[in-house]
């Protein structure tokens, strides 16, 4: 397959090129369907003519259903996608480019999936699948899984497929609760993640943003206190990586505070911690839950982000953690060895 490709580079490199804008075209019309012609084309900026030309073909291939509601992937046209997929993988060198970012970071593993990120929706659900398959692939028997909240991690719960009864695992949120979309907190994200894995949960009902006089308050409290000692024994994490200056902004941090993480030079957050490229802590915040030294103890961790914006926290979070798995997506990964 792989010199076929690169024969087809030589001879007709415009054959590649459409067969990538209509994978593209299939690949998102999969993620919004049902949608109409127009709004798809805005979605994609491409011009609505060219779109209407290629769903034209798609349909007559007999990949898509085209009706008053709007356009539909058939199951013909999913199975297509799938075997696209690793030919997009050869294409774009994605295999070369994870190991080029695995030894790069110097960490244990890392998956790259085409794309980006802040470009194609669709990348968010590949990230997600890779990374629930991770960790699938590393819970056992009597562990604790710890999972952090965000739009990253929903995505991760959405995706995960179910499996057999692991009756024996305890998922739990690595940190309080933050931000004010119900469906991302760490605690939703870990209620479902426990329903499709058929594990116990344990929930904790406290803000990761309080003072740390009312910290030690929360913390007297039984049952929170039982919670949080379970999550410090977590031996497997899920989470995600954050931009220092976004993360301060979920935090509702006062405009004078995210001035000072720019001034030094802050990229990166990480369970209170703020880290600047080097790898520094310039500011920290009391949290409930797994802090910075417990994640550098940990025994699993897979990280999940992707868009070439937080490629630069990325590059700093994976420094810091040689042992841990990688997920990300190709802009991100190509700015990585581009730029640091």
């Amino acid at each position: 397959m792989k010199e076929l490709l690169d024969l087809q580079k030589i001879i007709v490199p415009e054959m590649l090129t459409l067969m990538e804008k209509r994978y593209h075209i299939l690949r998102n019309i999969a993620v919004w369907q049902p949608i109409g012609r127009r709004l798809l084309a805005g979605k994609l900026q491409i011009g609505e003519r060219i779109v209407r030309k290629e769903i034209s073909f798609l349909q007559q291939q007999g990949l898509l259903d085209v009706e008053a509601g709007g356009m539909t992937v058939t199951p013909e046209g999913r199975e297509v996608i799938q075997k696209l997929k690793e030919s997009i993988y050869q294409l774009r060198g994605i295999r070369h480019l994870q190991d080029s970012l695995q030894k790069k970071l110097g960490i244990r593993n890392a998956y790259v999936v085409s794309g980006n990120l802040e470009e194609e929706e669709y990348v968010l659900n590949d990230m997600a699948k890779v990374a629930s398959m991770q960790l699938q692939q590393t819970v056992e028997d009597d562990m604790v899984l710890g999972i952090t909240g965000g739009s990253t991690m929903a995505a991760v719960a959405e995706v995960l497929a179910q499996v057999r009864k692991m009756e024996h695992v305890t998922v739990v949120p690595a940190r309080g609760g933050f931000g004010r979309e119900v469906e991302k907190q760490a605690n939703t994200v870990v209620a479902q993640i426990a329903r499709k894995l058929g594990a116990r949960y344990m929930l904790l009902h406290a803000s990761d943003t309080l003072s740390k006089e009312a910290l030690q308050s929360v913390l007297n409290d039984p049952a929170i206190k039982k919670v949080v000692e379970t999550i410090k024994t977590t031996r497997c994490l899920v989470f995600g990586i954050g931009r220092a200056d976004e993360m301060a902004r979920r935090r509702e941090f006062t405009q004078d505070q995210i001035e000072m993480l720019t001034r030094q030079r802050a990229v990166a957050e990480s369970f209170g911690f703020y880290f600047t490229r080097e790898g520094t802590i310039v500011h920290e915040i009391e949290t409930l839950g797994i802090n910075f030294n417990d994640f550098l103890k940990m025994e699993h961790a897979i990280g999940v982000a992707g868009g070439a914006r937080k490629a630069e926290a990325i590059f700093t979070i994976a420094r810091l953690k040689p042992s841990m798995v990688l997920v990300t997506d190709e802009a991100a990964a190509m700015e990585i060895m581009k730029h640091f």
